[in-house]
This record gives C-alpha cells, structure tokens and sequence, in this order.
C-alpha cells in the first residue's frame, strides 16, 4: 500500500520554487511595490516643499539639490517601478533604505539653523512616513531594519533641537512613542502581508500538486483498464476468434460450445470492468453489495482470498459517502494486489451514528514508511490523492502495520 503524510505549510521561499507559484508571489509583491512608490512620491513632495518653503539658513544649497534628487528617484520609480519584475523588488528594499538616508542627512543638515529656521522640525515630521514605505514590504525583517533606524534618528534629531525649540523631555518622548507605534505597526502589518501571501502561495500550490495528481490518477486508471481488458475480455474474443475458423472447417463439433463459453466469459469480464469504473450495484442495492461484487471481481482475476464483512452496516443504510468508500476500497485492493504480496484479505464495512468506514487487512509483507514516502515521490499518488477526499470530507485515512504481519488500512468518513 501507499500513503502520504499531508504536506507542511510552506514559506514564500519554498514556494517561489514551485512551478507556477512564482508569478502569484511576484504579483503580489508588485502590488507592495506600487503603494511604496506612490507613498515616496508623497514623501519627496513633502521633502522638497519644505526645503523650499522654509529654506534653512546653513546649507539651503545643499539640501535643495539632495530634496531635489531625492524627488526625481521618486519620479523614476514610479514610473519604472510597476513594469519591473524581479530587479524591482530589489529596488524596492534599497529604496526604502534610501528613504531613510535622504530623510536624516536633510534633518542633521538643516538642524544647524534650529536657531533661526524651522526646517529641521518640520522635515522630522516625515519620518512618520517610512513605516508606512516599509510596511509594504513582505519581508518584515527589512521593515524592521528600517523602522528601528527611524525611531532613533527621529529621537536624536528632536532632542537636538530640543534646546532652540525650548521642547521639555516629555513632548519628545512621547512623540517618539507615536513615531515607535507606527513602526511597530508597521512591521506586525508586514508579518501579517506576509502570512496572508504565503496562505494564497501554498493553497495554490496544493491545487497545482492536486491538478498533477489528477492527471497521474486519470491516466494510471487508463492504464489499469488497458490491461483489464487486453488480459481478460480482449483474449476470450480473441480465442472466440479463432474457435470460429475451426467451426467453419466443421472438424470439431465442439468448437460453437467453446465460441459461445469464451464469449459467454468476455462479456462477464466486460461487465465486471465496467462495474468496476462505475458500479451501478452501489446505486440499487448499496455499498455491501457493491464491495461483495468488488471483491469477488478482484478475485477473479488474482490469487487473493477476499473475505467480505458488512455485519456492522446496517441494512438498507444509504450515505452520502458511499462512492467515496467504494472508491476507497478499489484503492486499497489495487494497492494489495500490487504491493502486499498478499494470499488472503479482510474487505470490512461498518457504519453507526457518526461516521462510516471501510477496513481493509491483509497479510502480505507489510507497511514501510520509508517506502511508502520513496513511492508517492516516484509518482504512486493513488492512496494519496484518495486520502486528500477522504480529508476534505472531514475522514481520515490511516495505514499501519498489522500485528503479526500485513497491513490494516482503515478509511474513516463521517456520514452527518
């Protein structure tokens, strides 16, 4: 038998290497990217208004040109920033360092005129700002790389102009407060854009993983019903076949007997298959019957012994979650027949108030997690994907080692 653990919650970095997640992440993290540049537009207004307005007295020159510079970065990125890819979001985590630079050089400058101009104060009111900017990130460690900087500078550049300003201690310490709770704020709503990023990459990697194992299952049961019918039904035709030339020579008499048994057996092996893929046993008369056609089907065909118990299901009982069990079953036979090296196996069904299940014992070679976890990988994904259904239900599907030897693999689903 196969079986699979379900797959941890993956991280933007394991998932930027699945196939097709990649474009979801860097879509998102483009649309970071876009509320970060228009905020630094803002920002460079801001900065050069101010130097513009209320120039300082010492170094007017000086931080004209950088507010001026800083203003035509901010330009070039907004034009440039939404049709980038990759490079982009690497202009982004050096901008938003760049922000913080451009903002305390502007401040240390133009505080040398606290005495005689207020540029200085008010340039200080844009470090509000950079957490927002870097709030946009994905990665909160970058945020917090810069926000922490920003509380600093924002506490240094008013305590120096504490004095000209007459400002007593707790005026700044209390703005600081405000400046440190943006930058909190900022990094907690960065970790909480990442986790939501994340959730979406990972779902879509499960359903890309699904969409695969689909694939694999629908073009596993072609095979399957390949090799039905090409060893079963295919040969009694082809053996009618050739009965008949023997009946046109009429050298046997005995030879129409064996045309009318091989066809006889064809087209029951024929309804068997077909049973198999769709059985509309499980339809009229339910899943006992349905499992005791099932195994007597897989009997035919191997050398297994199959001993069907639906003792505990009651009768006449019909569930919502019976195709998912019958299918369930043929899973875990298929997988018997294939890998237990099994003689003899115990089909039982039972069912009561809360929840139904289908228990299937062999006494082959039994469950080995290591092998189990290489076949999945190698593609075996039958049990796997059936186990996905069984767990969208609200069922389970649990495989372990029999005592004394074999396997028990038990499917659990609930029926309210």
């Amino acid at each position: 038998m196969a079986s699979s653990n379900n797959p941890p919650p993956l991280g933007l970095d394991a998932l930027a290497g699945e196939p097709g997640i990649s474009p979801i992440l860097l879509d998102h993290a483009l649309r970071g990217v876009r509320v970060q540049v228009l905020l630094r537009l803002l920002l460079g207004v801001f900065t050069v208004a101010t130097v513009l307005l209320d120039p300082p007295a010492h170094g007017a020159v000086f931080c004209t040109v950088v507010a001026l510079a800083y203003l035509v970065w901010c330009v070039v990125g907004l034009v440039l920033g939404p049709r980038g890819g990759l490079w982009t979001i690497l202009y982004a985590w050096l901008a938003v360092f760049i922000d913080l630079l451009v903002l305390t050089v502007l401040a240390i400058v133009a505080s040398e005129s606290d005495n005689i101009s207020w540029t200085s104060d008010v340039l200080v009111n844009g470090f509000a700002i950079v957490p927002m900017i870097a709030a946009t990130q994905l990665r909160p460690r970058i945020c917090a790389a810069v926000v922490v900087p920003t509380v600093i500078v924002y506490f240094v550049s008013s305590a120096v102009a504490r004095a000209p300003n007459g400002e007593p201690w707790s005026l700044i310490a209390l703005r600081t407060l405000v400046i440190a709770t943006l930058a909190l704020g900022a990094v907690l709503l960065s970790a909480v854009q990442r986790s939501r990023v994340a959730t979406i990459g990972s779902l879509a990697a499960q359903r890309s993983r699904l969409l695969d194992e689909a694939a694999q299952i629908e073009e596993r049961e072609r095979r399957d019903l390949a090799e039905h019918l090409h060893d079963g039904a295919l040969q009694y035709v082809l053996g009618a076949r050739q009965e008949l030339a023997v009946v046109r020579d009429g050298s046997d008499p005995d030879a129409l007997d064996r045309v009318d048994e091989a066809l006889h057996e064809a087209g029951r092996l024929l309804r068997s298959t077909l049973g198999e893929l769709h059985p509309a046993v499980l339809e009229q008369a339910g899943l006992p019957v349905a499992l005791t056609d099932l195994a007597w089907s897989v009997e035919r065909r191997t050398n297994l012994t199959i001993a069907v118990d639906t003792v505990g299901w009651p009768e006449g009982l019909r569930t919502p979650v019976d195709p998912l069990l019958y299918a369930t079953a043929r899973e875990l036979l298929t997988n018997v027949v294939k890998h237990a090296q099994a003689r003899r196996v115990e089909l039982t069904a039972e069912a009561d108030d809360d929840a139904a299940r289908v228990i299937v014992v062999d006494d082959g070679v039994g469950v080995d997690e290591a092998e189990l976890d290489r076949k999945v990988a190698e593609g075996h994904i039958g049990l796997a994907s059936r186990r996905v259904r069984l767990e969208q239900q609200g069922g389970s599907l649990r495989i372990a080692q029999r005592s004394g030897g074999g396997t028990v693999a038990v499917a659990e689903v609930p029926v309210t």
